[in-house]
């Protein structure tokens, strides 16, 4: 079985405080976007003891037991008493360490697909409720539609009838520790709060620009001064307004028209040391 994992950005992102559990309590929109990683779930039957095997074509991905997508795998064949062996190819498109939630994507990618693979019959909700013991941004990526998530990110509110804008998002190549910029951010006491039940429309680059902030972005920026000089050719190739996503490194800008897209698309993979995407939002 193919799978296609799709990566994210963050349209908005406060980070509210940190919580007993040494997660933070966050306030985020994320929206897929059309560039993914590739997995391939392979099974047969085991002759002795169920095998589970995960590997990836990026010298940076850890595979085995450290790799998100085996702790996912194992959670379901642990609790179903899968007596196959399975081996999982991962087939990196999506940056590491970019902010754009490549590995959440691919465990929550592997739990739909062992789900269908095996015809477990776990519901959408079941599936979220597994991936929420993986990481925060895990539940997100089961349904994989524009949403605001809060708590760690395991409260899920979808946004229905997002537009499709487009996109350019720069990859500067330098790989972020999301750990770390959290441990770094200092939170404040009140926060400018998005509409609670986000009723006002999101039909438009205007509309979406109010909304861009991230808070870990001056974190990462201070650190890595380079992030904040692609969000300024992002501008400068006229896009309406530029981001970093997640805790970096990776920033993406919002085009009007996929033919503004397109052009400084062309003008911009043209620069050096970082890698150009053009995406749109997917609904």
């Amino acid at each position: 079985m193919n799978i296609r994992a799709p990566a994210k950005i963050n349209l908005y992102l406060r980070v509210l405080g940190r919580r007993k559990d040494g997660y933070h309590s966050i306030d985020t929109i994320i929206l897929p976007v059309s560039l993914f990683d590739e997995i391939k779930l392979t099974q047969r039957r085991a002759v002795r003891n169920p095998e589970l095997h995960v590997t990836c074509d990026h010298r940076l991905v850890p595979e085995g037991r450290k790799n998100l997508a085996y702790r996912a795998a194992s959670l379901l064949m642990k609790e179903k008493q899968i007596d196959r062996a399975v081996h999982i190819h991962i087939r990196k498109k999506i940056p590491v360490g970019a902010g754009l939630g490549g590995g959440s994507s691919d465990a929550a990618a592997v739990l739909v697909g062992l789900n269908r693979l095996f015809r477990l019959g776990y519901t959408r909700k079941d599936l979220e409720t597994i991936a929420a013991d993986l990481g925060a941004d895990v539940p997100f990526f089961i349904r994989g539609a524009p949403a605001r998530a809060r708590g760690i990110g395991e409260r899920l509110t979808r946004i229905g009838g997002f537009p499709k804008i487009w996109l350019i998002i720069l990859y500067p190549e330098i790989a972020v520790s999301t750990a770390w910029a959290y441990k770094n951010v200092r939170t404040k006491l009140t926060k400018p709060i998005v509409n609670t039940s986000i009723t006002s429309p999101l039909k438009s680059c205007a509309s979406l620009r109010k909304l861009l902030v991230n808070d870990l972005e001056l974190v990462t920026v201070s650190r890595y001064p380079r992030i904040g000089s692609l969000k300024e050719q992002l501008i400068e190739h006229g896009a309406e307004a530029a981001l970093m996503s997640g805790s970096g490194s990776a920033v993406f800008g919002l085009f009007n028209s996929r033919r503004k897209a397109l052009e400084a698309y062309h003008r911009l993979r043209k620069g050096e040391r970082s890698q150009t995407f053009l995406v749109h939002v997917l609904n």
